[in-house]
């Protein structure tokens, strides 16, 4: 009785499920994937159906390990969209196509070049983005370089579709702007620099506007020529322009060579002018003191003053340099002829001899 049950088990199972194709001819299209089959031929052994799948499974989970270098910022997009922005370190992110890492190297500075054209041999002007038209109704040929890095690599991938080129067409934009507004003249020699700061005021104000994720450093002017045409005229006048600027440096050199001394001049006479004066003024004060002193004093005794007045008028006339003095004694000038040096340069007259010596 049991194996009669066991064998109507057996066909009921029979009846509920379609027999697979046996052996290994054309009819069976399950040949390759019996475990024991190529399996065996390739491994020499079967391999469990877990393990296999087991293996394919961790290694599209590994597949989400990503690393981010310092200076490079990672932004996962899920399912396309953005999610979340990653700086330097290794990080993990769902395996594609759930989400998706892109690394985006925002510090160290990007340059565009707009004015050139690079080819396998050489670096040419490109005439349509280097001729600009000025606002005295010229034309210049302009060679300048941007340099920028990315600020918000979200905004940088997902809201302008090209930035890079984008960029680039918004400098040249600002730079047709800065340069309509000026004269050839200004751009050539003189306005370079003002120039080159309008036009990175006036970039950052459109990239702003786009929020296009970078940051402007420097926009810089490499080379700025007048058309070919009329080149040499304008060589000419740069020429002399130059002359001009030298003569007028040499001008201010010698200027600022000349007035300093000149002022330490006057400024040396002024003191020396303010130290004598203030000499004669403390002379002055001096002497004054010194007569009200003498007046208080022959006040007290005229006779005394008068004559310690009268010796020290003496002592000051006979003791002074360059007065030639003849001492007679007394009662000799009665007997002599006084004679006066008519010529400074002649020699003196020697001594006259009294009436005793003479009678001898």
């Amino acid at each position: 009785m049991n194996w009669d049950w066991e064998k109507l088990q057996e066909k009921r199972q029979r009846q509920s499920k379609p027999p697979l194709p046996q052996g290994d001819g054309p009819e069976n299209p399950f040949k390759d994937f019996r475990f024991g089959g190529r399996f065996d031929k390739l491994l020499g052994k079967g391999i469990p159906l877990g393990a296999v799948l087991a293996a394919i499974v961790l290694v599209w989970l590994a597949s989400g390990i990503f690393i981010v270098n310092p200076g490079e910022v990672g932004v996962i997009t899920r399912f396309g969209k953005y999610d979340r922005q990653v700086h330097d370190g290794p990080h993990y992110h769902l395996p594609y196509p759930v989400e998706k890492a892109e690394i985006v190297i925002a510090e160290p500075l990007r340059t565009v070049v707009i004015g050139q054209s690079t080819s396998a041999t050489m670096v040419k002007h490109s005439t349509d983005e280097s001729s600009m038209f000025t606002g005295d109704e010229n034309i210049v040929h302009m060679r300048f370089n941007v340099q920028y890095n990315i600020s918000d690599a979200q905004a940088f991938l997902f809201n302008v579709k090209d930035p890079e080129n984008t960029v680039k067409i918004a400098a040249e934009a600002a730079m047709r702007e800065v340069v309509g507004r000026r004269n050839i003249d200004t751009i050539l020699t003189t306005g370079r620099a003002g120039v080159q700061v309008e036009a990175l005021t006036v970039l950052e104000n459109i990239l702003k506007s786009y929020d296009i994720g970078v940051h402007i450093h420097t926009v810089q002017l490499l080379d700025v020529q007048p058309p070919p045409e009329v080149e040499a005229a304008f060589k000419n006048v740069a020429s002399a322009r130059e002359k001009r600027e030298a003569i007028i440096n040499h001008a201010e050199a010698y200027r600022m060579q000349i007035v300093p001394v000149a002022n330490g001049t006057a400024k040396g006479m002024v003191n020396a002018a303010q130290a004598y004066r203030q000499k004669v003024e403390q002379q002055a004060h001096g002497e004054a003191a010194r007569f009200l002193a003498m007046v208080n004093e022959f006040e007290k005794a005229p006779d005394v003053t008068k004559k310690r007045m009268y010796l020290e008028a003496m002592s000051d006339m006979l003791s002074s340099a360059g007065i030639e003095k003849i001492i007679l004694p007394p009662g000799a000038n009665s007997n002599i002829l006084p004679l006066l040096k008519l010529d400074s340069a002649a020699k003196p007259l020697p001594p006259s001899k009294t009436a005793g010596e003479a009678a001898q």
